[in-house]
């Protein structure tokens, strides 16, 4: 089956909507990137064009005009009517938060045409808990990327009861085609897979700091040595950004709120974000 999908809108240009977005681009879908300034999509713009020098350093056949062809592909709009004015799917990825998602797609529902299909990146909620916000509950589903889309380039999807059987197949046909393994779930899980291993990882190895039992490093030190893991869950923290756990234990319980809370004080309001920012548990050498 292929998914009959030419034109992608994604809906937030932070590090993995542009990532989604230049991988779109790339594998030859054209996509228009939509963000609600013109001032933050000159920032994806400046991710877009790094986006593509880490695609030659890393990408097989990654060639500089392979990747200038991904970037005349790629568009970028402050106006959600035009940016979906076309689009066979659209790809929210903004923050993971329930009210903004929901009120993303109650604007999205007003603009965008009804042959339009709907997909979430959302990394912790489930699709029926937004799915009363769109007017399509039949073409509405979740499509979770991992981050560093281009190692790691899984793709779960995962629908509510109401979503097309059609429209389901062509999502997993789609991520497919734009050069991800796709991971269709047969019901929903908080979580998805990939989440529901990694979550509680990483949930372990913050409480162990947090709670003055160890540092980053050594936690790092263990995980590595112990289960020859490539990456301890500090470094995949900095990989991931630590505004997305704050976010998430922010609205946690007791126990993940003390979290959230040292998070902000010792990192977030230091501008320690993680990698992408240049220092959050680590420190990394930005012109690398």
């Amino acid at each position: 089956m292929t998914s009959n999908i030419t034109n992608v809108t994604v809906l937030g240009t932070g590090v993995l909507g542009s990532q989604i977005a230049f991988q779109s681009a790339y594998a030859g879908f054209t996509v228009t990137a939509y963000d609600i300034s013109d001032e933050i999509l000159e920032h994806a713009k400046a991710r877009f064009a790094g986006l593509a020098k880490v695609y030659q350093q890393q990408v097989d056949g990654a060639t500089e005009a392979r990747t200038d062809a991904a970037l005349s592909r790629l568009s970028v709009s402050s106006d959600l009517a035009a940016a979906v004015a076309d689009a066979d799917l659209v790809i929210e990825a903004v923050p993971e938060a329930v009210a903004i998602k929901r009120d993303t797609y109650q604007k999205l529902s007003a603009s965008a045409p009804a042959k339009t299909i709907f997909a979430t990146n959302s990394s912790t909620l489930l699709p029926s808990d937004i799915v009363s916000a769109t007017d399509r509950p039949d073409r509405f589903l979740a499509l979770h990327f991992a981050n560093e889309i281009w190692l790691h380039n899984t793709a779960e999807v995962m629908g509510t009861e109401q979503t097309s059987p059609e429209v389901f197949d062509r999502v997993v046909a789609y991520a497919k085609e734009m050069g991800m393994v796709p991971v269709p779930l047969h019901k929903e899980k908080s979580g998805y897979v990939l989440n529901s291993l990694l979550v509680p990882l990483l949930d372990a190895a913050l409480e162990l700091v947090v709670f003055g039992y160890s540092e980053p490093a050594d936690v790092d030190n263990v995980w590595r040595i112990g289960t020859g893991a490539p990456m301890g869950p500090f470094q995949i923290l900095d990989v991931v950004g630590l505004n997305t756990p704050y976010n998430i234990m922010a609205h946690g319980d007791e126990r993940k709120q003390q979290i959230a809370a040292w998070l902000k004080e010792h990192y977030l309001d230091q501008g320690k974000l993680g990698r992408a920012s240049g220092e959050g548990f680590y420190v990394y050498d930005k012109t690398a």
